[in-house]
């Protein structure tokens, strides 16, 4: 007899670096039970969708998603269609799937990625739909990840949230903040620089209050585990999101200065520059402490590249509240910054808030604002012409294989033409001069 055709799965994953580490898992579990991946839904035996719910429109996506599997499984009725991620954690979009999507199988939490080949085996010798969604359980170590680079990786290092912004439904999906033990994390570390990564990224919705959840006696905070990470040998560089200005102490500044392989890059999301609507946020600091912040950090890390957060049209805002934002944007000088217009989610408090800012105005916001935003990064870039930096080469451009990209220390993307096209450069860290300074990229020429 033959070899047994192998299943086949699809996964496709929306939002932040949280999910796509934890899509990593999902293909990681996956491939351990003998499944490869499927080019296209079309080909798959399991389809799995790793959703985000932080938008206002990302409910719509899903849907629309769900309604272009429905012809799949008309003609494959075997076909596994399943839900993870954020989404799935929301009651509502369990309710309605259960009631107008009969064709999905499977719905299960961020927190039961560990449970996921039992729950296909159910599915399979039952034909019954399972949920199986939790926000408490024992975080699951050493499930298998299928990462997508050799020399640089993510590492969780807290679950969940405390923080309750009045816009984010993260808490309610997400759960309440859990760290993982930090021997667990460096052992992790430590196994991933003896295959060769070169740079690891500590994630968190909060990495900041990392090990608060542990009792005083037992506690490591997060500037202790960054030097104990940094003395891990072969590591060279050191990343971490996301932090909240509220829980970023002095002590932490002084290990980000002083600890080599911590890059000069600090995502730092401010979301208003008026403190009513920071009140109005929740986010529990004033413009006044987060400027402090900044000066802190740039007198110690003079280089520092900080980019963040900010959100527009928060209901009650007024010209003057967002004319507050502009000015802090003009003052911090951001390096990059990701921009949204607020877009209400039920189940947030900031949903209830009235008046609510009209759409027009809320865009015509969005627009001045990304012109503000983009004006600053050109100028901060422009400063590194001539400068020669070190870069983490990521592999040829997607727009032109012949111009080769990576990433300064400080986070910035670098285009150059390699010298040698058929040298073995990816993943590996290489001097480049800056010629020319973008609003988005950098470009420059190879040193050899």
């Amino acid at each position: 007899m033959g070899e047994s055709k192998k299943q086949k799965y699809f996964l496709t994953t929306f939002g932040c670096q949280m999910n796509v580490h934890d899509s990593e898992k999902i293909a990681g579990i996956l491939e351990k039970m003998g499944f490869i991946k499927a080019g296209a839904p079309e080909e798959a035996d399991l389809v799995l969708l790793n959703t985000c719910c932080v938008r206002e429109n990302a409910e719509n996506r899903l849907y629309g998603h769900l309604g272009n599997l429905k012809p799949l499984k008309k003609e494959n009725p075997d076909l596994i269609i399943g839900i993870c991620g954020c989404m799935a954690q929301l009651p509502t979009v369990q309710e309605k799937i259960r009631e107008s999507y009969p064709y999905i199988d499977l719905i299960f939490g961020a927190y039961n990625l560990h449970r996921l080949p039992e729950l296909i085996t159910k599915i399979k010798e039952t034909g019954s739909r399972v949920l199986e969604v939790s926000l408490e359980g024992e975080i699951s170590e050493g499930l298998p990840v299928l990462r997508a680079d050799s020399y640089r990786a993510w590492v969780n290092i807290i679950f969940g949230c405390n923080n309750f912004c009045s816009y984010c439904i993260v808490p309610y999906v997400r759960g309440r903040e859990r760290s993982r033990r930090p021997e667990s994390i460096l052992q992790e570390i430590r196994e991933l620089a003896d295959k060769g990564v070169k740079e690891i990224t500590l994630l968190g919705q909060n990495v900041n209050s990392y090990g608060l959840d542990y009792p005083a006696e037992e506690r490591v905070d997060f500037a202790d585990l960054l030097s104990q990470v940094n003395q891990i040998k072969g590591l060279t560089r050191i990343r971490f999101q996301t932090s909240h200005p509220k829980d970023l102490s002095e002590k932490l500044i002084r290990v980000m200065a002083e600890a080599e392989k911590v890059c000069e890059h600090l995502h730092l999301p401010v979301q208003a520059g008026s403190n009513r609507i920071l009140s109005a946020m929740n986010r529990k600091y004033t413009r006044e402490h987060y400027l402090n912040l900044v000066d802190k950090l740039r007198s110690k890390i003079p280089d520092l590249a900080i980019t963040t957060d900010l959100i527009v049209g928060f209901p009650g805002e007024e010209e003057e509240d967002f004319q507050d934002t502009l000015n802090l944007v003009k003052q911090v000088g951001y390096d990059a910054a990701f921009t949204f217009a607020y877009s209400p989610r039920v189940g947030t408090k900031a949903a209830k808030i009235d008046p609510q800012v009209p759409e027009e105005v809320k865009m015509d916001r969005l627009y001045r604002l990304i012109e503000v935003v983009n004006e600053r990064a050109k100028t901060s870039n422009q400063r590194l012409v001539g400068k020669v930096e070190t870069v983490l080469v990521e592999g040829p451009s997607e727009k032109n294989k012949e111009i080769f990209a990576g990433r300064t220390r400080s986070n910035k993307l670098v285009l150059f033409p390699p010298k040698n096209p058929n040298s073995e450069l990816v993943g590996k860290e290489i001097k480049v001069k800056i010629k020319k300074g973008l609003t988005y990229t950098l470009q420059g020429e190879e040193l050899v």
